[in-house]
């Protein structure tokens, strides 16, 4: 299995670094996250009519690239190097990957060009206030009434889930338990009976929401897949989200590895760089040390989901616990480094440190997939 990028992902990877660069700098994330919505608009706005990016996964038909996994890859590493706040996550990884597993043609062909476009932003609800990530999340109930469905309960820790255009709602017959009985429904942020806000979270550059369902009715021709059988299709997007959450936690450990190494050739302390103690050098080869294996894990898992692997509910599990660890560990020995300023504002390794924390439990902590990763495997 190659896991080298070819010349076109390579030039993606620059063109994406350059842009990034400059559109989301220290200066410009900072002023994202005083917005309102969280991120800035105009930029979202270019990503999506001069770069393309949301349209990444998309098939030509329905208006999009037609690219992959790998590719997708690529993009989320920079994204995560450079804490781009945008909605792409949510719309592409989350909401699109749903879309792509399950929606029927009509519903790609209503909704992708808009995803594509990045006139649309989406996302996905499924988690619940029991704080869990697996099946038994869901507790919203959804009962039939005719060529209708009445969707009820709340939905939090929702990415982006106080400023998407539309909502992939998961919701459950009554007296269903488990992956039994989950249905997947598109519901307009404008819908009848939906309340939502944003909540105040640690990581500001990745905002998330709870969504209120008040009895809202949607028509059947919203359902995604057949009536109780939408775990399937969420398990398999969930997966690809995984490994494309796993990318971006990479890009964010590589760069707290890198501010870490600049701070500790140019910081001085009892007449040297602090760089050329043997403490300071044990703690940076240890970074590497994870951000290398991460970079692996993640590579690998992309590829096996590009080629189909039916291992890939397995390597994004392991992919994502080991970014999950390493990202942490790499921004917590950054402040490390960095000594009394490194958790001042005016430095940017503490963004990092709350991103890395953010990311550490968003879509099921490393416990949670190390134990789902022995569950398939036979072990538990």
């Amino acid at each position: 299995m190659d896991l080298s990028f070819d010349a076109d992902q390579e030039a993606l990877r620059d063109s994406a670094r350059s842009f990034l660069r400059e559109h989301s700098s220290s200066e410009r994330v900072r002023a994202a996250m005083a917005t309102e919505p969280g991120f800035d608009r105009e930029v979202w706005r270019r990503i999506g009519s001069e770069l393309g990016w949301p349209a990444l996964l998309v098939p030509e038909e329905h208006g999009g690239l037609g690219l992959g996994m790998v590719e997708l890859v690529a993009l989320m590493e920079e994204m995560g190097a450079s804490l781009l706040c945008a909605p792409f996550f949510s719309s592409v990884c989350l909401a699109g990957t749903t879309l792509l597993a399950g929606a029927s043609q009509a519903q790609k062909s209503s909704i992708l060009p808009g995803l594509a476009s990045g006139e649309t932003t989406a996302t996905v609800a499924y988690t619940e206030k029991n704080g869990r990530w697996d099946a038994s999340a869901i507790e919203a109930l959804a009962r039939s009434e005719g060529e209708s469905w009445v969707l009820s309960g709340a939905k939090t820790f929702v990415p982006d889930g106080g400023t998407a255009d539309l909502f992939v709602v998961a919701a459950r017959e009554a007296g269903s338990t488990g992956e039994a009985g989950v249905t997947l429904f598109l519901v307009p942020a404008d819908a009848s009976g939906v309340a939502r806000r944003g909540l105040p979270t640690l990581d500001q550059t990745r905002r998330q929401g709870e969504l209120v369902l008040r009895d809202v009715r949607v028509p059947d021709a919203s359902r995604i897949g057949a009536a109780g059988e939408g775990w399937t299709i969420l398990a398999t997007a969930l997966d690809r989200a995984l490994i494309a959450l796993a990318a971006e936690q990479l890009g964010g450990a590589q760069r707290c590895l890198d501010l870490s190494v600049a701070y500790a050739k140019e910081r001085v302390q009892f007449g040297r760089p602090i760089g050329s103690f043997q403490a300071i050098k044990h703690k940076c080869a240890d970074m590497l040390v994870l951000v290398e294996s991460a970079r692996s894990a993640v590579y690998y898992a992309a590829a096996a989901a590009t080629a189909d692997d039916p291992e890939v509910p397995v390597l994004a599990s392991l992919a994502k616990a080991y970014c999950s660890d390493a990202y942490f560990r790499c921004a917590a020995e950054s402040i490390q480094i960095h000594g009394g300023v490194g958790f001042t504002w005016e430095y940017d390794v503490h963004l990092y440190f709350k991103r890395a924390k953010s990311s550490e439990t968003l879509l099921g902590d490393a416990s949670f997939h190390r134990e789902r990763i022995a569950r398939r495997i036979g072990l538990g």
